[in-house]
């Protein structure tokens, strides 16, 4: 076998161990003639003759290579040679037998078809960091060389890379268990059941990104507000992880606690901004908060820097919500505003984040665009739409960021469940008559709509010290409205002045003060919110008996 020709092919030091040992060893005669062969080197230094590389067996100077090496020849990749670091990691291994009966180790790695690129192309073919039987993982390289009898062979080199390996190993699972956390929070934050209005069907889902990409900060919520109205949220906190997800958690925690606030969506916002900026200033989040009202038909709506509110009605054409929009959370010094869209019954909205919509390569625009197309033949209940809108959109478990949507319809309802859900209104025009044909009205609508004793009992009770309350704090216009749902009894009264009443202790003196008190003691839930134009709204709500199996 021809070493020379080993040598140049042979890997990294190996490679010039073999150059240097090319050569005889001579060194410098001190007194500046030149070099001299080793032998005499031998006599100048007293040091004992390193051999030139000719007189070193190949076999000796394999052996004492660290790496594992192994010579093959033929087309039937004969074994002729293992090193002694070879058989000590995998035993002995007789020679002249093919390598896929000699050599089972390599062969249960997939090494064979690399010999036989090798031999076929004349070119160094590598496998990359693969466990071995013996707990090891090594990189393998087989390159060609030629013996003297003209057969083809091929030196397979093994390098010992454990230690990169585990160290590789560790750090994926290092991240893995950050990523699993990450994903843990973000669930936990999502709520883990939507609240149910009364007016609405609501489905969601959310997808983390797949496992090279961290998880983000998208979530959603609904929020019921009383007197029938309910608030949609959804947003996205801009980085990925754990951080991403802590900063999502207590911004829903604040939208929560807002929320009944009863503002208007562009207050909501505001007060979101300013809570951003506290929590990092240098981490923003876009966000967008609407809220339905069934008696309007309509859905307001106020975004920071979301994405727009898709909306299809009961003819199958898609409605964008564009305007207004203002910029993300966090970046303050912004008024943002509230903007409307038709939300009529049956029609349905989609809140989205960009995970949906944004991809590589791709402009904005035109995922959204898809979008309304999906939108516009995507039929069926809130949660089938959310999974054909998902599924159009090409979302799957190694989608490269997060996905959060959220599905309302509001139903159009006739027959036997239409006869559920009624609505009455009445204008106060003031004057001492005003109150006694408040209560009649309100007898005579309680009563059409089949309600027991007690509970008519009740709602004229309560309708009556609403309207009173209107009538001797407010300004006109004034309204009553009842609205019963196939869950509860809502009644409301509006008027002019914009000052909330508040519930107070009356003393036994006192001859006012005991309205709002009487109305909070009677019915299940009562609040107050001022309205958009000026005025506010007073609503209480009665929990209607389940009807009987």
């Amino acid at each position: 076998m021809n070493f020379t020709r080993w040598s140049a092919r042979l890997p990294g030091t190996q490679r010039r161990a073999a150059a240097r040992a090319e050569h005889p060893v001579t060194t410098t005669d001190r007194r500046g003639e030149g070099s001299v062969p080793a032998a005499r080197a031998e006599q100048l230094t007293g040091a004992p003759p390193v051999p030139a590389v000719d007189e070193l067996p190949v076999r000796e100077v394999l052996d004492r290579v660290p790496a594992l090496v192994a010579l093959v020849h033929g087309p039937g990749h004969r074994l002729a040679y293992v090193n002694d670091a070879y058989t000590a990691a995998f035993g002995a291994r007789p020679c002249g037998e093919p390598a896929a009966d000699a050599l089972p180790e390599l062969r249960d790695l997939g090494l064979m078809p690399l010999l036989d690129q090798a031999l076929r192309s004349g070119k160094p073919r590598t496998l990359k960091s693969r466990k071995a039987p013996d707990g090891r993982h090594y990189t393998f390289t087989c390159t060609p060389a030629a013996e003297a009898n003209g057969e083809g062979a091929v030196l397979i080199f093994a390098t010992d890379v454990t230690d990169h390996a585990e160290a590789a190993e560790r750090l994926r699972t290092s991240e893995r268990r950050q990523r699993e956390t990450a994903v843990t929070l973000q669930r936990s934050l999502l709520p883990q059941e939507l609240e149910e209005p009364d007016d609405l069907r609501i489905a969601a889902t959310y997808q983390p990104g797949g496992t090279e990409a961290a998880v983000g900060g998208d979530w959603y919520d609904v929020i019921t507000l009383g007197g029938g109205r309910t608030a949609l949220v959804i947003g996205d906190v801009m980085g990925r992880g754990v951080r991403a997800a802590a900063v999502m958690g207590q911004l829903r925690t604040a939208v929560r606690a807002y929320a009944r606030l009863d503002l208007p969506p562009h207050e909501v916002l505001q007060l979101l901004d300013g809570l951003a900026m506290e929590i990092d200033a240098n981490q923003i989040a876009t966000c967008v908060y609407a809220i339905h009202d069934p008696n309007e038909g309509r859905l307001v709506y106020a975004s920071a820097g979301h994405l727009p509110i898709l909306v299809r009605d009961d003819n199958g054409t898609v409605l964008r919500a564009d305007e207004p929009t203002g910029p993300p959370l966090g970046t303050g010094g912004w008024m943002h505003a509230s903007g409307t869209i038709p939300l009529g019954p049956g029609s349905t909205a989609v809140l989205y984040t960009d995970g949906l919509v944004e991809r590589r390569n791709e402009d904005l625009d035109e995922g959204i665009a898809a979008l309304e197309r999906a939108l516009a033949g995507a039929t069926g209940t809130p949660q089938v739409v959310c999974d054909r809108l998902v599924r159009s959109a090409g979302v799957t478990a190694d989608h490269d960021d997060d996905v959060a949507v959220l599905v309302l319809q509001h139903p159009a309802r006739t027959g036997p469940d239409g006869e559920l859900f009624r609505n009455a209104a009445l204008e106060l025009l003031g004057g001492v008559e005003a109150a006694p044909r408040a209560r009649a009205f309100a007898s005579g609508v309680l009563t059409s709509w089949r309600f027991p004793a007690d509970l008519h009992d009740l709602g004229v009770l309560a309708t009556s010290e609403l309207v009173a309350n209107s009538l001797q704090h407010g300004i006109p216009p004034m309204r009553l409205r009842l609205r019963r749902t196939d869950r509860r009894l809502i009644i409301e009264v509006t008027d002019g002045d914009d000052h909330l009443p508040r519930r107070r202790r009356a003393e036994p003196g006192d001859e006012s003060g005991r309205g709002i008190a009487i109305v909070a003691t009677i019915a299940t839930h009562w609040g107050s919110r001022r309205t958009p134009g000026g005025g506010k709204a007073v609503w209480c709500e009665f929990v209607l008996p389940k009807p009987a199996e």
